[in-house]
C-alpha cells in the first residue's frame, strides 16, 4: 500500500483549506501549480489566490528536496524530514520607499517581528521608479511536518489578513 510523503499530506491539507475559503466566498483560487522536478528529485506545490474584491494576490510555496523526501521513505536515523513554506505577495506600488516601510510594519505585526520579510522591488528599464512592483515573501527558517497541520487554518487567516492590509497599497495596471 502506498504511504504519502509528509509532502503529499500537507499539500492535500493546504489545497483543501485554501478551496474551502474558496466556496466559502472569501479569496478566489486564481492558479495552481503541482510540480516534480526529476532533475533535483524534488517536488513543489503552489497555489495562488486573491481576495474575492481584491487585485493582489497571495501565494503559498510548498516544497520538499531530495534529502527530505529520501531521509523520510528510507527511515534515516538521522533525517528531520520536512518541507519549506514559503508565502509571497504581490503588489504595484507607486511610491516605493515609503510604502515599503508601511507593507513592513502590516506584516512584521500580522507575522511576528521574528519572522523573515523579503520585499524585492523590480521597474522596467526606462521608467521613472515612481510605480514598481514589490514581491514581498514571508520565510519560515525551519520545516514544517504534519505537526503543524493544525496551524494552517491560522496561516491563511493570517494570509487573508495580510491580503486585507495590503490592498490599498496596490494601484492599477
Amino acid at each position: 500500500m502506498f504511504d504519502p510523503t509528509i509532502f503529499e499530506n500537507l499539500k492535500v491539507v493546504f489545497e483543501g483549506a485554501v478551496y474551502d475559503l474558496d466556496l466559502d466566498g472569501q479569496i478566489v483560487v486564481v492558479h495552481r501549480s503541482d510540480l516534480i522536478d526529476l532533475a533535483a528529485m524534488s517536488r513543489s506545490y503552489m497555489v495562488r489566490y486573491r481576495m474575492k474584491e481584491g487585485r493582489s494576490p497571495a501565494e503559498i510555496r510548498l516544497s520538499a528536496g531530495l534529502l527530505d523526501l529520501a531521509g523520510e521513505k528510507l527511515e534515516w536515523r538521522n533525517a528531520l524530514p520536512g518541507c519549506k513554506l514559503e508565502i509571497a505577495f504581490s503588489l504595484l506600488l507607486r511610491n516605493p520607499v515609503t510604502a515599503c516601510k508601511n507593507i513592513q510594519d502590516i506584516l512584521e505585526q500580522i507575522w511576528g517581528a521574528e519572522t523573515t520579510i523579503v520585499q524585492t522591488l523590480s521597474f522596467r528599464y526606462g521608467d521613472d521608479g515612481s510605480r514598481c512592483h514589490n514581491e514581498i515573501v514571508v520565510q519560515f527558517e525551519r520545516k514544517i511536518g504534519e505537526g503543524q497541520v493544525g496551524d494552517i487554518p491560522d496561516l491563511l487567516e493570517h494570509t487573508v489578513r495580510t491580503l486585507r492590509q495590503l490592498e490599498p497599497y496596490n494601484m492599477e495596471e
